[in-house]
């Protein structure tokens, strides 16, 4: 997707499972809303093909499927003198979605109480509770939720993920890109990284650390004595050694990583702990994108 010249997207091709938590991660500016909007249809890419439950997003037929995607934009904007509740009988009937359960909804995100409130008086955090019912209207089977915990505190946060939880139970698919890479990396089934338009990686937590090729590291607490005999038992392993006063630091490539367990282990006894570190989703991003 072109816009003079500029590649907002450049080559991209992307498969997307039925019911799987997938996560769109970048820089601002990466591409990943732009992105998120081409696959609803939205923007009208100048090259290429984007088919949902195969048919394709250009096409006439697409208007069906569209009423099954739920979508929570970044910048959540709403009118201000309207209640919630009200918002969302209103958005219930833009989708064409009866508003019998725009109550209910809003009890499951939290603002059941606050339901008649006008959104003049509403924080961020509860806008933000009620963009996320607003993508729940009609019980989507896809869901695009663009930096959805933007704006929530650590309870929000929590219960959040909970309904995703239950909403992948049931089968349906979830797009999600967030900023907080520690937040979503136990929460996604797979991650696509895109950088500057392009994708530049994608797989599961464990493909993206094989691809990455970065360290794993052993911290091991010991006293000065053990620590001699931790350099001996390791001393014809490819492992770096970083001490400092609390730790023996142990670091190597994942292939090794049985062995240095195992050489580790015929020291049991000398040994106060021994604790496992992999690269997290932060140092992937950082060694898989420019």
């Amino acid at each position: 997707m072109h816009y003079g010249a500029v590649h907002a997207l450049d080559g991209i091709s992307l498969s997307i499972r039925a019911g799987e938590v997938f996560g769109l991660i970048g820089h601002n500016g990466a591409g990943k809303s732009t992105l998120f909007k081409a696959m609803m249809g939205l923007l009208t890419p100048t090259a290429g093909d984007i088919r949902i439950d195969g048919v394709a997003v250009s096409g006439d037929d697409f208007r069906e499927v569209r009423r099954r995607i739920g979508y929570l934009p970044e910048n959540v904007v709403f009118y201000d003198n309207l209640s919630a509740l009200e918002t969302l009988r209103f958005f219930a009937r833009l989708k064409g979605v009866a508003s019998d359960d725009c109550r209910a909804l809003l009890e499951r995100v939290g603002l059941g109480a606050a339901a008649g409130r006008r959104l003049r008086e509403y924080s961020k955090g509860m806008r933000q509770r009620l963009g996320f019912a607003q993508a729940l209207l009609g019980s989507p089977r896809l869901l695009f939720l663009d930096e959805p915990t933007n704006g929530l505190d650590p309870d929000g946060i929590r219960e959040f993920y909970a309904i995703l939880t239950e909403l992948r139970a049931r089968g349906v698919t979830i797009v999600l890109t967030s900023h907080i890479l520690a937040e979503i990396q136990q929460r996604v089934d797979r991650l696509a990284i895109i950088a500057a338009g392009r994708l530049r990686a994608v797989g599961g937590l464990a493909e993206l650390r094989t691809q990455a090729a970065l360290p794993l590291w052993f911290d091991v607490e010991c006293d000065e004595q053990a620590r001699a005999a931790v350099r001996s038992a390791l001393a014809a392993l490819p492992v770096r050694l970083h001490e400092t006063a609390a730790t023996l630091r142990v670091e190597c490539a994942r292939e090794h990583k049985l062995a240095v367990l195992a050489a580790l282990g015929r020291l049991e006894g000398r040994l106060r702990d021994v604790s496992l570190h992999e690269a997290s989703l932060e140092d992937l991003f950082f060694g898989l994108s420019p």
